[in-house]
């Protein structure tokens, strides 16, 4: 990685990912969250301060190691245990039916190899257990996809990978059968980055 990806580029998030506008929805998507837990892409720590007060451990996985600086405050001021751990979540070291629950908020849309992080996502989730998630991706409207696919080309270059394009609900039921989703414009936000999609997919 290089000094942006290290140094600049978790300082961005950290900022623009702070957004009160977010909150409200890390607090929905996190509400039900249980037992063991894995997060992907805990970039700095922003979903710490809204876990429930019943969760005390979590495994944190990033595949930048330059979130660390940030997330490391917000770590040692949470009640909850963090096993932190720099991976790449295209191939992760946990057996098969580990997990209770995955959470996944604004992170699959900058996974290079999408599809097979989902995979491992399924594979951690012990039968039952349930991927949490909310993500950005391509609008319904047909105007809004004509801008979305022209950007992503320099969106990947100045956010680390992010595809402003892709159909997230697609990409988790190619690896669940059973997924619930919502999908909305966030107000105030372009729509051309701000068409989300809110869910829970379940292991059957």
């Amino acid at each position: 990685m290089g000094i942006y990806s290290q140094l600049i580029l978790p300082r961005l998030m950290d900022w623009s990912m702070s957004n009160p506008v977010f909150a409200e929805y890390r607090k929905e998507v996190l509400a039900n969250v249980q037992g063991e837990v894995l997060e992907i892409g805990f970039g700095p720590g922003l979903n710490l301060a809204y876990y429930p007060y019943h969760v005390e451990k979590i495994t944190t996985i990033d595949a930048n190691s330059g979130m660390q600086a940030i997330a490391e405050p917000r770590i040692r001021d949470s009640s909850i245990q963090v096993e932190y751990r720099v991976l790449n979540s295209e191939s992760l070291p946990m057996p098969d039916n580990t997990f209770d629950s995955v959470v996944s908020t604004w992170t699959l849309c900058s996974i290079a190899k999408v599809n097979r992080a989902i995979a491992e996502i399924h594979r951690v989730l012990k039968p039952g257990g349930k991927f949490f998630f909310i993500e950005h991706g391509l609008s319904s409207d047909r105007n809004v996809q004509i801008w979305q696919n022209r950007l992503t080309p320099l969106q990947k270059v100045i956010a680390d990978g992010c595809h402003l394009n892709r159909n997230i609900q697609q990409l988790v039921a190619n690896h669940f059968s059973d997924v619930a989703v919502e999908q909305f414009y966030v107000e105030r936000l372009p729509k051309v980055g701000g068409y989300m999609y809110k869910g829970i997919a379940t292991k059957i």
